[in-house]
């Protein structure tokens, strides 16, 4: 693409709320290798996808979840679905969600490894968690944070 068609495609991608459309900008993008307009496509797309409210809590978990499922299923040309993370949300609501996945294990969920290495860390359910720290205890909100440091990502936290 030329530079002007790459500057037409990123401001109509800004404004575009219609899921179909942007999976149809990010695939056309992938095939004409704009791979930088092909990942605006889908950051806008995981942004619009949540039904809850933007700016909450409970929508930034589900952009999470739409990322990292968007990411794998273009990576292996099937649909993927996070089956667990979504039946845990089910069963126990997204704060139980993120809180068991940041602090149930000394290791890092697959979801985090999985976002950090397509550099995505501010999807990861630990920026989410710091980003709404209101909601977190501070073992929680210490976790995240380490766990972030952990792979040079910077925090504002002491």
């Amino acid at each position: 693409m030329a530079s002007i068609a790459v500057e037409r495609a990123m401001k109509m991608i800004e404004s575009c709320s219609d899921p179909k459309r942007l999976r149809q900008i990010a695939a056309n993008a992938r095939e004409k290798g704009e791979l930088a307009v092909a990942r605006a496509a889908d950051l806008r797309l995981y942004e619009i996808l949540p039904s809850e409210k933007p700016g909450t809590f409970e929508h930034d978990v589900w952009r999470s979840i739409h990322a990292l499922e968007g990411t794998l299923t273009n990576e292996r040309g099937k649909t993927t679905r996070l089956g667990r993370t979504r039946q845990k949300i089910a069963r126990a609501g997204e704060l139980e969600t993120v809180k068991d996945l940041i602090v149930g294990s000394k290791k890092p969920s697959e979801g985090f490894v999985m976002l950090i290495e397509r550099h995505m860390p501010d999807l990861t359910f630990e920026a989410v968690a710091l980003r709404h720290s209101e909601r977190f205890e501070e073992t929680v909100l210490d976790a995240a944070a380490a766990r972030l440091r952990s792979v040079q990502v910077e925090v504002e936290r002491p």
